[in-house]
């Protein structure tokens, strides 16, 4: 797998699509700070650790929804593999004019965009949520 952020948020959006109440994602630490990050914003309702068919270690993540509609309406990647987009801390743009979030990877750990201008680092912008 090239990109594993990519693949957990695409995990994300089709079991929204599908009306599930969970769903599983193979386990890392940048995952999990992401998640992290998407549960603190109260996108999701949480995770927790368990093992998938095979033994391997994976999360079950608890999708969170309001009348029927997933909280999550939009989740997108912005830096992937093949390019990677490294910001500033007074490049990273607001989402939707600050209703959403981007989640950014910064020496000082994974955070929200707000949370990395209050630190005044910038990083890799992971993923934008609305």
């Amino acid at each position: 797998m090239n990109d594993p952020i990519g693949d957990m948020l695409t995990r994300i959006r089709n079991a929204q699509m599908r009306g599930k109440s969970t769903t599983l994602t193979p386990a890392s630490k940048l995952r999990a700070r992401v998640l992290d990050v998407m549960a603190d914003e109260g996108y999701i309702r949480g995770y927790e650790e368990t093992k998938d068919e095979r033994g391997h270690p994976a999360y079950e993540i608890s999708l969170k929804y309001y009348d029927g509609t997933p909280v999550i309406r939009e989740l997108k990647r912005v830096s992937k593999p093949g390019r990677r987009v490294y910001l500033g801390v007074g490049d990273i743009p607001q989402v939707r004019q600050g209703l959403g979030v981007s989640i950014v990877s910064t020496s000082k750990g994974v955070m929200t965009d707000a949370s990395a201008r209050s630190h005044n680092v910038g990083g890799e912008v992971l993923c934008t949520v609305f």
